[in-house]
């Protein structure tokens, strides 16, 4: 099936501010856009952080500005120092993306993946996408980001197989804790989130972030 040949991203969008989305249909719904070819449409455009949902809906976000980058980098520098000093897992940012059990292919902000699951990959399956679920993943939402659908990234990757989440929304100072199988804790104006009995030892300082 070749259906990304003829597709692309126009270079002038009129708001680039907000995400993109494409939405792919088919005659037959079992015939879904694959990792391959989803891995194909990301090298065509390799400037855009590009994802897609289990509806089979590519969604495009542009770059996010200054603010965005210093907390980001803010929250790297926090992170980095916890892993290098207890080295339990893999740290990643947006540029790697994971191809989910059912069928989503994200992007988080940060993610984590536990040392022995990481190594448990092969160097060809290092390469491209990642088959697995991160154990610990980071949205940092942007002003352009639509805080409805980050919390439903959010619902997919605990249904997915991830074992803990935080939701940073820095313009109401406010972190949304996510588990399996429980109800997102939302911190208002916390100063500090604990990584508890994933991220043991870790501790996010907030207030370098608001």
């Amino acid at each position: 099936m070749e259906i990304l040949s003829d597709i692309f991203i126009p270079p002038i969008v009129p708001d680039r501010t907000k995400s993109v989305r494409l939405q792919f249909e088919f005659d037959d719904e079992s015939n879904k856009l694959s990792v391959d070819e989803f891995w194909d449409f990301c090298s065509q455009n390799r400037k855009l952080q590009i994802e897609l949902t289990k509806e089979n809906e590519i969604t495009v976000t542009f770059p996010k500005g200054f603010e965005f980058s210093q907390r980001s980098t803010e929250i790297l520098v926090q992170f980095g120092s916890w892993e290098k000093t207890y080295r339990t897992g893999k740290i990643f940012n947006q540029l790697v993306g994971y191809a989910l059990p059912k069928g989503c292919i994200f992007s988080p902000s940060f993610s984590w993946i536990k040392k022995e699951r990481f190594e448990s990959l092969s160097e060809e399956q290092k390469e491209k996408l990642i088959h697995l679920c991160p154990d610990f993943v980071i949205e940092l939402r942007s002003s352009s980001d639509n805080l409805m659908e980050l919390k439903a990234k959010m619902v997919e990757y605990m249904e997915n197989g991830a074992r803990l989440g935080w939701l940073i929304d820095p313009k109401a100072k406010k972190v949304y804790v996510y588990r399996p199988n429980k109800k997102a804790e939302i911190l208002d104006n916390p100063k500090s989130v604990s990584g508890a009995d994933v991220l043991i030892g870790f501790e996010l300082d907030l207030t370098e972030i608001w």
